[in-house]
Order: structure tokens, then C-alpha cells, then sequence
């Protein structure tokens, strides 16, 4: 068989990794680009800096920890966002669906790394999701600690990108949330989301295929790249002052029916909710308009509540009173009662 290198005995052809697609030098730039940014997310547990083999964290000041750790990713609102060259909502969606899922358990972040494949690298697109992902680091107190930029020529075409992420915290082994506390009776709490966050965006996609169209005075799409909230601060400072907090769900793919169970998982209980309750963004309205049933909508959105709370009912209004002093939009939205682990809406 023929040689495609090596022909009627000439000298072997010289080829370079950058001649099948990886330019190893516009990964370097991409660090160099991301490494101001990623330090001003580490505090004096981070060992060591960018380079090393892995990243070093020292655990200290803790008592009895339990590791809380998650991973995730964007999603197809990645297409959106880079269509739109909204990079800096491509890294806070990474890090937010990463650090509302471990705050379930009451774990403060500890570091957070990222992985980010692509076809052809580039340098300043790198960067740009990297930034948005240490900004919202910065914001709720987690450390950037590396991560991993993989350029996979012939695998991803040019200009696409994948994203995701991975988080480890801690909480003490008193103060874990795991629902194992949750009771007929208790109260559930929701926080605002704001807006779609980063789920259902393939029948998005589908609904809305000309995403400049007019929807409040601006382009739709404006609406749909607002970022997944952050509700680490808040949640965590309310459990700071005292508050018993029994269970706690992060509202993503599924909704509520599929989420909210999974914070009394194991439990005879079921969720009674009162739809009218919250305010639901216009978003979602829009959404059901143009062609989703009611139920598919509650299995696919968040409806406008992003993150869901269960306390006593006799701490309740204190809670509700404690998230919205720190900006939180948060409602009374149902309670729990004997049941098969289903969620109703009343």
C-alpha cells in the first residue's frame, strides 16, 4: 500500500499538528486571554495556578465536611448565544445550572472547572465564555481553578462550541439538606427565575425559528439569552440566619412535576400547588401561544420559578420576608400532603 506521506521513495513530507487542524499556538492565547480573569476568582484554598497537572485545594476551616459535587452543561442554547456572540451568557449558564444543583444540599461552592471542545479554536471566543464563567464565580464566591480546551478538528464544525462544567462545594455534615426532614404540611417556597434560564431551548428553537422578531419592544432573542439566575447568596445567607430548610430544588429540565419531587424523594408525599401564586414572565406566554399544551409546557419550563424552597409552615413568612429583603422575588406557591410523590396543581 501505498504511502500518502512517502512517494516513489522521497523524503518523508513534513506535517504538522497545525496542518490537521489543532493550532497549539492560538491555545496558548486563549489561556494567556483567560488567566486574568480566572485569578481574580481564587482565594487563599486555591494552591498553586494555571499549568499544573490538576488544581490543588486546600480544605480548611471545616469541621466535618461532605463534599457536594455536580456537573452540567448549556444545552442548545449554546447555538443562540453564539450566533449572537453572547459569550458572557454562555459562561454564567455553565456555572449557574452547576452551582443552583449542589446549593440543593446547602453546599457553599468551592472551585468550579470547565471543559470547552470546539472545531477551530479560537482564542477570544475561548475566553470570552471563560470570563462570563468567572464573573459569575466571582459573584457567588467559587474559584475558577482551570479546566480543559479541546480542538477536535473534523469532529465539531468550525465556529461550534461545547460547554460544560463542574463544581465541587461543601457543607457540614449537621447542616446538609438532603430531604430526609421534609413533612406532610410543610411549605413550599418558589424563587423567581428569570426568564426561560437554559432549558427547553431545542423546542424554543423549534417555536421560535426567526428569533428577531418583536417581543416587548426588542428582539426575542434578547429575552431568551437572559442568564440562569444565581440564587447561591441569598439561599445560603437565609440558612446562615437560622432558617430550617428542609429540602430544596433547582428548577431545570422537567420543571417542577420532575424536580421538585427529587427534594422529598423516598417520601409518601406529593406537592399541591397553586399556579397563580407567581407572577409567570410573558415569555412563557408566548411560548403556549404559538403551539405547546399546558402540560408540556410544565414538563419542559421552568414557568418562572427557578429554584423551590421546603420549610415549615410555621416558618414561612419569616423565610419569604428574609429572601425578598435580600432581592429575591419569593412566593408562598403550595404545600405537601400524603401522597405518591406526584405534583398537583390546584
Amino acid at each position: 500500500m501505498e504511502d500518502p506521506i512517502r512517494k516513489n521513495g522521497d523524503s518523508p513530507k513534513s506535517v504538522s499538528y497545525r496542518d490537521a487542524g489543532v493550532d497549539k499556538a492560538e491555545g496558548y492565547r486563549a489561556v494567556e486571554r483567560m488567566k486574568k480573569s480566572v485569578a481574580a476568582t481564587q482565594g487563599p484554598g486555591v494552591l498553586g495556578g494555571l499549568g499544573a497537572f490538576a488544581s490543588l485545594y486546600s480544605m480548611t476551616g471545616w469541621k466535618n465536611p461532605v463534599l457536594v459535587s455536580g456537573t452540567d452543561g448549556v444545552g442548545t442554547k449554546l447555538r443562540l448565544a453564539l450566533d449572537a456572540g453572547r459569550l458572557d451568557v454562555i459562561g454564567r449558564d455553565c456555572y449557574a445550572m452547576v452551582a443552583n444543583d449542589i446549593l440543593c444540599h446547602g453546599a457553599a461552592p468551592l472551585f468550579f472547572l470547565d471543559y470547552l471542545a470546539c472545531g477551530k479554536l479560537d482564542a477570544d471566543t475561548a475566553a470570552g465564555i471563560v470570563e462570563g464563567m468567572a464573573q459569575a464565580c466571582l459573584e457567588d464566591g467559587c474559584a475558577l481553578v482551570g479546566g480543559e480546551t479541546a480542538e477536535m478538528p473534523g469532529f465539531y464544525a468550525p465556529g461550534d462550541y461545547d460547554v460544560a462544567g463542574f463544581c465541587v462545594g461543601a457543607v457540614e455534615r449537621e447542616d446538609l439538606v438532603d430531604g430526609s426532614d421534609v413533612q406532610e404540611g410543610d411549605v413550599v417556597i418558589g424563587l423567581a427565575s428569570d426568564g426561560v434560564h437554559s432549558n427547553g431551548f431545542s423546542l424554543v428553537r423549534t417555536l421560535i425559528p426567526d428569533t428577531g422578531i418583536d417581543f416587548g419592544g426588542r428582539p426575542i432573542l434578547e429575552t431568551l439569552l437572559v442568564p440562569t439566575r444565581l440564587y447561591g447568596r441569598s439561599v445560603r445567607s437565609l440558612i446562615d440566619s437560622g432558617a430550617v430548610v428542609r429540602g430544596m430544588a433547582h428548577i431545570t429540565g422537567g420543571g417542577i412535576p420532575e424536580n421538585l419531587p427529587r427534594a422529598f424523594a423516598g417520601k409518601k408525599l406529593e406537592a399541591i400547588l397553586d399556579a397563580s401564586s407567581w407572577d409567570e414572565p410573558e415569555i412563557f406566554s408566548h411560548l403556549r401561544s404559538v403551539g405547546v399544551e399546558e402540560d408540556e409546557m410544565r414538563g419542559t419550563f421552568n414557568m418562572g420559578i427557578g429554584f423551590i424552597l421546603i420549610v415549615r409552615r410555621v416558618d414561612a413568612e419569616a423565610v419569604i420576608r428574609k429572601l425578598r429583603d435580600s432581592g429575591e422575588k419569593a412566593y408562598r406557591i403550595g404545600e405537601l400532603r400524603h401522597g405518591a410523590g406526584d405534583v398537583w396543581y390546584a
